[in-house]
This record gives structure tokens, C-alpha cells and sequence, in this order.
């Protein structure tokens, strides 16, 4: 065993956030290191036995709390976010959530689920019902509820609303969307909230991107995985990281899965395709000019949004100039630059995001 230490944004510059959230995917966004523990001492496992253990897990109830922290050295991305007067989930609160220190409640039972987003004065729910096809995004703040259904045939594919990266979204999207690019091997045991937990470590096998490494706490008894970890290259420190705190199998009571919405609120309804699509490819119906096309696979895969719309968006010459001061100028356009994520902005308007460098997004966008 290896035991090494170890309504859209008026503003289409707005197309960084789904970049953050798309890359972050691509990338398998991440949790917190397992605290290492010498008292615990799991059977050994190989790391092809430790991923066939947590994909054979049958946890399907479950409450707890988690934490999520950030050091992405992203600067403040407030003044470009363009949320004032909006009505529903936008960009903006993607980019929080995936950017920000928050902590969240963790409810399962079933198809139903909830996460319950904490900050200080306010709150932010998503429920999702998959057997109904249906879910909210609710935020306390704003007083907004958004009610998103599923469409056409009840045997199709379902597209839900995301429910945010839990450390088990996050092992089941790394592990579906890494594959070969990966050394993956077993960590230290450990003890994640009061659980004893098995370690797993994955590597880009390739050093050219930003990423140096994703580690997983692995539950020792029912191999649900509680936290993990993403580090950029040749840091000490986890850049993005969620942990829970406290867990326990058990189901929550069944009103903390359902939401009516509350009086006062503004209740915005929408409708979510059967199909989504595939990165790179568009469905029937859709406008292929406006989906992001992802290029490569693996650590270096990079997510292109195409040029924005001028006659339904643009960006003022504030935010434009906000935009300019938080990036440095490069051939064919400029760059943003964090830890473990890089944007491109095209001169064309074309935008470009990877875990990679900002010289190899640049050879993306000249089609090298």
C-alpha cells in the first residue's frame, strides 16, 4: 500500500463564471485533506480496491454539514458580476459558491436532496426532487425562488438543478472524467467527522498544467467519500477545499427535502431540457453558436464560450475598465490568472478557461 505523505447578466464578460464552474468540473473541483491519524489503521487496499469500494457504495441517506474554504488568489470579482435587479440563479452565485468560504448543511434521502448555503445574514437552498424532475434555487437574500422542471418524455435523460460539489459529485466526476491522464494511488488513513476514512490520491500524469494533485476521504465502512482536496503545482496548501464537519446516515426529516414558497418571495419558473448536451456538440433546437465547446480532455481540457451577443449585452466602460485592471495584456487579448484556473479573453471575444497556462489557452484560440 502506497503511504506517502502526503436573467444572465447584462454584462457577457460574465462568461468567467461559467468558466470557473465548467473548468472546475473538468478539472474534478475539490475537498479538504484527510487529517492524517496513526491510531487509524484500515485494511489495506489497492487503489483499483479503493475506487471499486466507494463506486459500490449504497449510501442513500444522509445529513451533515460541510466547509468549504479558498485560496485561489482570485482578486474580487464583485464589480464585473452585474447582480443587481436579478431574479434567480445567475453566474454570480455560481462563482460565490465555488470561489467563496462558506459553510452548508447536507440533507439525502433518496432522490431528494438539499443543500442549504449559510452565510451571515442570509441563506441560499437548492432542493432537488429527481424523481419529480424538479428543484429550487432559493436565496434569502434577494428573496428569490427559482423553480426548475424537467421537460417532455418522463423515461428520458434528466438534467436537475446542480446541487453544488459535494466530495461524492466531485470523486464521481473526477474519476469519469480523468481516466488515463491520472496516477492515481492510496494515501495516509485518517479521520474525517469522527470517521475513519481511507485516502485517495490522483495525479495528473502530465506536468504542464496547473493542478498537482486531488485527494478524497474515503468513509472505511461505507466508502461514501467525506472530503478531498485540489493543490495547485508545487504549492504546500490546498487551494479549494470541502470537508464535512459532522455527518450521519440517517434521513432527515421529509419537510426539510420539500420548499413552498414563502410569502414575499418573487417566484421565477424555468424549464430544463431533456437532453443536455454533450461538451462540443448541440442538440436540435439549440443555437450551437451560443454553447461552449470544450477542447482537449483530462487536466488540460479547456472550455471556449463563443463572442458574446452586442445587441443583447455589452460591458460599460467601468466594468471594462474593472475587467482590464484585473488582467495583464497578451498576444491576441488578455489573461486572468489564479492558482489552479486561467482565463483568456480573445480579442475576437471569444473566451478560453483551463487548469493550464495562459500560453497554451493562447495556442487553443489560434486553433494550434
Amino acid at each position: 500500500m502506497d503511504r506517502r505523505h502526503p436573467r444572465r447578466s447584462p454584462v457577457r464578460w460574465l462568461s468567467i463564471a461559467g468558466a470557473f464552474v465548467a473548468v472546475a468540473a473538468v478539472a474534478a473541483a475539490v475537498v479538504i485533506p484527510t487529517a492524517a491519524d496513526a491510531q487509524v489503521n484500515l485494511p489495506d487496499k489497492t487503489p483499483a480496491q479503493l475506487i471499486e469500494f466507494a463506486a459500490a457504495s449504497d449510501v442513500t441517506a444522509m445529513t451533515g454539514t460541510i466547509e468549504q474554504t479558498s485560496d485561489l488568489g482570485l482578486p474580487d470579482l464583485s464589480s464585473l458580476m452585474g447582480t443587481s435587479g436579478k431574479t434567480g440563479a445567475s453566474p454570480s452565485d455560481a462563482i460565490d459558491l465555488l470561489t467563496g468560504s462558506h459553510t452548508a448543511n447536507v440533507y439525502l434521502d433518496g432522490d431528494k436532496s438539499r443543500l442549504q448555503v449559510l452565510d451571515r445574514l442570509a441563506e441560499r437552498d437548492v432542493y432537488v426532487d429527481r424523481s419529480a424532475r424538479e428543484g429550487w434555487f432559493v436565496d434569502s437574500e434577494t428573496q428569490t425562488a427559482t423553480h426548475y422542471t424537467a421537460a417532455g418524455d418522463t423515461t428520458a435523460p434528466q438534467q436537475q438543478p446542480d446541487t453544488g460539489q459535494t466530495p461524492q459529485q466531485m470523486l464521481d466526476d473526477a474519476l469519469a472524467k480523468l481516466g488515463e491522464s491520472t496516477d492515481i494511488s492510496v494515501g495516509i488513513d485518517g479521520r474525517v467527522a469522527g470517521r475513519d476514512v481511507y485516502e485517495l490520491v490522483l495525479e495528473p500524469k502530465d506536468d504542464a498544467g496547473l493542478v498537482g494533485e486531488v485527494r478524497f476521504a474515503i468513509d472505511g465502512e461505507t466508502g461514501a467519500a467525506l472530503a478531498a482536496s485540489i493543490t495547485a503545482r508545487e504549492a504546500d496548501q490546498p487551494a479549494f477545499a470541502v470537508t464535512f464537519t459532522d455527518v450521519s446516515y440517517t434521513a432527515p426529516d421529509a419537510a426539510t427535502l420539500t420548499y413552498t414558497p414563502a410569502p414575499g418571495y418573487t417566484v421565477e419558473n424555468k424549464t430544463l431540457p431533456d437532453h443536455p448536451a454533450s461538451p462540443g456538440t448541440h442538440d436540435s433546437g439549440t443555437d450551437a453558436a451560443t454553447q461552449p465547446i470544450v477542447h482537449g480532455q483530462g487536466w488540460a481540457a479547456v472550455v471556449e464560450l463563443p463572442p458574446p451577443d452586442t445587441s443583447t449585452s455589452g460591458a460599460t466602460s467601468e466594468q471594462q475598465a474593472q475587467l482590464k485592471s484585473l488582467t495583464r495584456p497578451v498576444a491576441g487579448g488578455r489573461v486572468l490568472e489564479t492558482a489552479l484556473v486561467t482565463v483568456y479573453f480573445a480579442d475576437d471575444g471569444r473566451v478560453f478557461a483551463g487548469a493550464v497556462s495562459a500560453d497554451h489557452l493562447a495556442r487553443v484560440a489560434a486553433g494550434d
